[in-house]
């Protein structure tokens, strides 16, 4: 059996905790504590995030769309896959160490998807962005901890806030989706989803492909304002 070995960390935005990035031969791993936040290779509920909003702003002109969270870049490439040539994708990432971690150790693991001309890399909050531009983005994705719960950030609740989903609908064109991962149900997050005016449905997937953890993602559709 091929060893662990840690080739980096860095502090969580708070500063209170440390995100370790590992190797074992080819394969990557995210941890935070004893949790693993990714490994390089789980990716089918990350790639399910991407295409299953992608899918829905499919017949968007000149489509923005907003990644919350850069993790290794399975989101992002699957939204490339789905989306035309004339389309914006701008990526939000809050620790700068993941941003170097892609373009370095796990340069293979990106597949040069962040010299993609469509990317724009953003080392910032994504709540800042999301408050920032109104009726802006044609998607919003959300993968940016484990779920509607600040694990990695606690700052990151805020999004998941009735506040914070009412500033993400403000965020949105009309007929937007946000789209948000997490490792499990989380029924209050749904009425919360609801509450800020969304049309909601929520969607069982795996970890990898048929297989691996249950996994749940909320499509919300910004319909039209009354």
């Amino acid at each position: 059996m091929i060893p662990w070995v840690q080739l980096d960390s860095a502090k969580t935005p708070d500063g209170a905790q440390e995100l370790r990035l590992k190797r074992r031969g080819a394969e990557f791993s995210i941890m935070l504590g004893t949790n693993e936040l990714m490994n390089s290779r789980l990716s089918g509920s990350e790639e399910a995030l991407a295409n299953l909003s992608c899918q829905r702003i499919a017949g968007h002109p000149r489509p923005r769309v907003l990644i919350g969270g850069l993790g290794m870049g399975f989101t992002l490439r699957a939204a490339l896959a789905e989306l035309a040539n004339d389309a914006d994708v701008v990526v939000a990432e809050l620790v700068p160490a993941v941003v170097a971690w892609a373009r370095g150790p796990m340069a293979d693991v990106f597949g040069g998807c962040l010299d993609d001309p469509r990317v724009t890399v953003r080392e910032t909050d994504v709540g800042h962005l999301i408050r920032s531009e109104p009726a802006a983005w044609d998607a919003i994705l959300l993968d940016v901890d484990n779920g509607p719960e600040g694990i990695v950030h606690k700052g990151n609740d805020a999004l998941y806030s009735l506040a914070g989903l009412a500033a993400a609908r403000a965020a949105m064109k009309p007929d937007g989706v946000l789209a948000v991962w997490s490792q499990g149900p989380d029924a209050g997050f749904t009425r919360r989803l609801k509450q800020a005016g969304f049309t909601v449905e929520e969607v069982n997937t795996r970890a990898n492909g048929k297989r691996g953890a249950r996994h749940v993602i909320w499509i919300a559709v910004n319909g039209s304002r009354t």
